[in-house]
């Protein structure tokens, strides 16, 4: 065997006995060190992973930009069927995340993640090429297969980097790439209609072709910068790779979790069933279909409600960038508020009445200068409670095979409010809208009560742990363990 064999061998070998825990005790907290390991982090991976999200929110809705601009004209569909080609993405891209989770760990983040972020970007790029009807829903069907598993790869692969306590703060962080993207997409729509129809394309087809070859290219480029995890990640020293990996082991092990054991961990049926009927994963999937309805039409209506004011489709581009950009301020503010008192669903019961005011508001309100003022609070109320969600429903799921299920499974279950916000906001109803606010004010009040119950759910689980009536699962590792305590 030549030496850069061996070396290879040697690295390898060390990896896996860092993920399985075994090559390092923590004796006290480095404080020192963990700042260190985790500015390396945060500067290393979340980067990356905002803009992969970016760049999935900006081919998700880039559709309602290139709206604007004669889409549905050019390729001779109704408004119907533009809608048909909007839920038809949804599907494809509900069916496809579960089983993308559920493989994530096979073939690991660092090939996967890229990988689909190239394929979608293809796919997008190929938007700006269709014809007819049956080309637009095709390729809207292709976008949601390969773009479904981003979002749930992207939290499980967080939950392995990042300890309970971290997570919400790191999601709210890559999630404001989702409200930002809402800014930078009027602006870059704004600016890509100005090629005009050179290359014999029209404007809105350069708005798929530019944005989904940006994509592809950062898809290549991630490639390189993504390790599947601490262990690997040729970023940190040998040092600082040894505390990372017994960083997380101890704080595992504190939590009544088993990260050892989810490193050696076999895919089994039963973990994944665990997750289906899980109470936890139905409560906040529920509360989050009716957020993300609100969140997908968000940007369906407020180039409307804008226009209302007088201003022209580019300037209406530019005025929709200050609610997002205000959100995303908000985003990360509540995201570290969560990580600081270590509460999830807590924080929801404040944020979420937010958007359920903007909502009310909105319904019953003729005046667009309220309706735009009104955005801001939606906006802020709607982006600011989805890094507690996402995050609580990991932080609550032990076991990697359980954890990948519920992450997905809530994710499918929620973007379910594609379809939502695909059909209650036709053309026809505009710009008032009053049905369609009153139905997501509708489905907000809902999912505020959902997530009520499941802080009631998990304070009772801990009740019993503390109780001794889960001592039969003491030793599983797991999140049935009684010294693994549930977030609120």
């Amino acid at each position: 065997m030549s030496s850069s064999e061996s070396g290879e061998a040697h690295n390898k070998a060390t990896v896996e006995e860092l993920e399985k825990g075994g090559a390092v005790q923590v004796s006290s907290l480095d404080k020192t060190l963990t700042r260190k390991v985790l500015w390396k982090l945060d500067t290393r991976i979340l980067p990356v992973l905002a803009v992969l999200f970016l760049c999935s929110f900006l081919d998700r809705t880039n559709v309602g930009n290139a709206r604007l601009y004669n889409l549905e004209a050019d390729i001779g569909i109704t408004d119907h069927q533009y809608d048909q080609g909007l839920a038809v993405f949804y599907a494809s891209y509900i069916l496809s995340e579960i089983p993308s989770n559920l493989i994530l760990k096979k073939l690991t983040p660092q090939i996967w993640l890229p990988c689909l972020t190239f394929f979608w970007g293809i796919s997008a790029m190929c938007l700006g090429f269709v014809q007819n009807f049956a080309g637009f829903v095709g390729v809207r069907t292709l976008l949601g297969l390969t773009e479904g598993g981003l979002l749930p790869g992207i939290v499980l692969y967080l939950s392995t980097v990042y300890t309970r306590g971290e997570l919400a703060m790191r999601i709210g962080i890559f999630y404001t790439a989702a409200s930002l993207s809402g800014a930078f997409g009027g602006l870059l729509a704004r600016g890509i209609s100005e090629i005009g129809e050179r290359g014999g394309l029209n404007r809105w087809r350069w708005i798929f072709v530019l944005e989904g070859l940006f994509t592809a290219l950062v898809g290549i480029a991630s490639y390189f910068l993504l390790p599947n995890g601490v262990g690997s990640a040729k970023f940190l020293t040998p040092e600082e790779r040894q505390f990372a990996v017994a960083r997380l082991n101890a704080a595992s092990q504190s939590d009544g979790g088993g990260r050892e054991k989810e490193a050696t961990e076999k895919f089994a049926w039963t973990e994944v069933a665990r997750g289906v009927f899980s109470v936890q994963t139905w409560f906040t999937a529920c509360a989050y279909f009716g957020i993300l309805s609100g969140l997908y039409s968000f940007g369906l209506f407020l180039p409307t409600i804008i226009s209302g004011l007088g201003y022209t489709a580019d300037e209406a581009q530019l005025w929709s960038v200050i609610p997002y950009a205000v959100a995303s301020v908000v985003t990360v503010f509540t995201a570290f508020l969560s990580d600081h008192f270590r509460v999830r669903g807590i924080i929801m019961l404040g944020s979420l009445p937010l958007a359920i005011i903007g909502y009310a508001v909105i319904a019953n309100t003729n005046d667009n200068k309220v309706k735009y003022g009104m955005t801001f609070l939606m906006a802020t109320g709607l982006y600011s409670s989805v890094p507690p969600v996402l995050g609580w429903l990991s932080n609550n799921s032990a076991g990697h095979y359980k954890r990948a299920t519920t992450s997905a499974l809530q994710l499918a279950i929620a973007n379910c409010g594609g379809f939502v916000a695909v059909f209650i906001y036709p053309r026809s109803q505009g710009p008032a809208y009053h049905q369609g606010h009153t139905i997501i004010l509708g489905l907000l009040c809902a999912g505020w009560f959902l997530i009520l119950c499941n802080v009631l759910y998990c304070w009772k689980v801990n009740r019993d742990k503390a109780s001794g009536k889960y001592d039969k699962y003491r030793g599983y590792g797991d999140d049935r363990d009684p010294t693994f305590k549930l977030v609120l």
